[in-house]
């Protein structure tokens, strides 16, 4: 019998074990380590930021879920990869340290026939000074306990608005190479919706800081779309949304230094500035989780298998070739390693080839450009195409992976909330396709101005609420599951 094993529960790595699972059971063994307990829906922690959700509406247990499946879940977190093995193990192995409170400070071994990264990233607070809820002075919305964290914290600055002070509202991204904007952007407005229901909008400067060029980037290069017969840029969509909302922003901006409700900034022009705040919520950038890999002799080959940035390279072209010579080819199809081909890498766990949004640095030389997004439906796509690759080669159907997922490619559904509420709430309804921008296709936009869509209204909300209890739904694996899809 063989073993695939999946590092990592979340978005990716669950859907890739369920799919796996549900393929392989009863003929070989699916194993999950994963360093957390609960199951946390992400793309919902932002409601638990703005105070419209509990923690407990957005996470579940995950020994529950496997229990039923029948499946093995080990609480733990993955160290070194061995993909060759070793002479006291032939078989690969990927060595761990528990995490659970019965064996809390012990390690292991686990072995494998194939074996699926989706670690997802380690949230780099420390690059930029004083950012982050762990001894810095901004909140984050990035775990849940982050985001129950920072609604005690807007708590605070709506009491003192009741109270008859005005409060500076800060929200973006806390370093230059951040990605995931959205997450921020949906924040935004949802604080601002928040601010309007507690009667003190009025009392509150909400300003966007950022590291795209322009609004509405998203380290997607930004997007156009076709509206009322007209082609229209997606900085003007967001635009809109800002200047009807009230919300001032900046752009450009790489966050250098956070203090005391003030934080220092550099600018692409190679400005500098400083803004004072009351109440901040900037992202993180990402990285790696930091794991290492040895060779059969016990060499570290850890630059062999993982990118600089501690991301597992794939079948990706990692040549740094220039912005002007991009092609949808660099990006990666079948999230195989290049050398051990036992090893795959999925969500945001795989090293991109490069940035979507064209690299830019200041005049001093700080990079200042949003890295690429690889979270939400993309991670579920590439979770479940990855699997059904490695059940064919396990029940051997295939020798070598057969479906193709490239994000430039791929197309992307994603409906960002900006106000939650049954009659009041409205969300940003977008689709993007492909997700790369691929000029060779479409020369015109680099995307398909056909299936490249936004709009932005009540039904959005609705469907993005419908979405949550789906979403969560199909995670906890009950029954039909499999036919939501990702």
């Amino acid at each position: 019998m063989g073993k695939l094993v999946v590092l990592g529960a979340g978005v990716s790595g669950h859907t890739a074990a369920m799919h796996a699972w549900r393929k392989l059971k009863g003929k070989h063994e699916v194993v999950v380590i994963t360093p957390n307990r609960n199951y946390n829906w992400i793309p919902s922690n932002i409601w638990v930021g703005a105070g419209t959700m509990k923690p407990e509406q957005v996470t579940f247990q995950l020994p529950n879920v496997y229990k039923k499946l029948g499946m093995e879940l080990i609480q733990a977190k993955a160290t070194a990869i061995y993909p060759e093995g070793k002479t006291d193990e032939p078989r690969p192995f990927v060595e761990i340290a528990y995490t659970d409170e019965a064996r809390s400070g012990q390690t292991g071994r686990v072995t494998f026939d194939y074996l699926i990264n989706a670690t997802g990233p380690r949230l780099e607070f420390a690059k930029t000074p004083g950012l982050g809820p762990h001894g810095g002075h901004t909140t984050s919305v990035c775990t849940y306990g982050h985001a129950a964290e920072a609604w005690e914290h807007l708590q605070e600055s709506i009491g003192r608005m009741k109270a008859g002070e005005r409060q500076k509202i800060l929200i973006g991204t806390g370093h230059g190479m951040c990605t995931c904007q959205g997450a921020a952007f949906e924040y935004t407005f949802n604080v601002e919706h928040a601010l309007r229901k507690a009667g003190v909008r009025h009392k509150a400067d909400i300003h966007w800081i950022s590291n795209e060029f322009a609004l509405g980037d998203f380290g997607m290069g930004g997007v156009h779309m076709r509206q009322g017969g007209y082609v229209t840029p997606g900085n003007i969509f967001a635009e809109s949304l800002f200047a009807e909302r009230g919300v001032e922003w900046t752009t450009q901006a790489g966050v250098t230094e956070i203090q005391e409700k003030k934080l220092k900034y550099e600018t692409i022009s190679g400005d500098e500035g400083e803004m004072e705040f009351d109440f901040a919520m900037l992202l993180p950038p990402f990285s790696g989780v930091g794991m290492k890999a040895f060779d059969k002799a016990g060499t570290d080959i850890t630059g062999e298998v993982f990118a600089p940035n501690g991301f597992m390279k794939v079948d990706a072209d990692y040549s740094g070739k220039p912005y002007e010579q991009w092609s949808p080819s660099d990006w990666p199809e079948t999230y195989q390693n290049p050398k051990y081909s036992n090893l795959f890498a999925v969500g945001i766990a795989f090293a991109p080839p490069h940035s979507i949004s064209k690299p830019m640095k200041s005049p001093s030389g700080t990079p200042i450009f949003p890295t690429p997004p690889r979270t939400g439906m993309p991670s579920g796509v590439i979770g479940r195409q990855t699997a059904l690759n490695i059940v064919d080669m396990m029940l051997g159907r295939a020798e070598e992976p057969t479906r193709k997922s490239s994000m430039a490619r791929m197309g992307a559904a994603c409906i960002a909330s900006v106000g939650k509420g049954f009659f009041d709430g409205s969300a940003v309804s977008m689709t993007v396709h492909p997700i790369v921008p691929n000029y060779e296709l479409f020369p015109e936009t680099g995307r398909s101005l056909r299936y490249t869509t936004g709009e932005i209204g009540l039904a959005g909300h609705w469907i993005k609420h419908l979405l949550h209890h789906g979403f969560i739904y199909k995670a906890k694996a009950n029954p039909m599951w499999y036919v939501i899809p990702e």
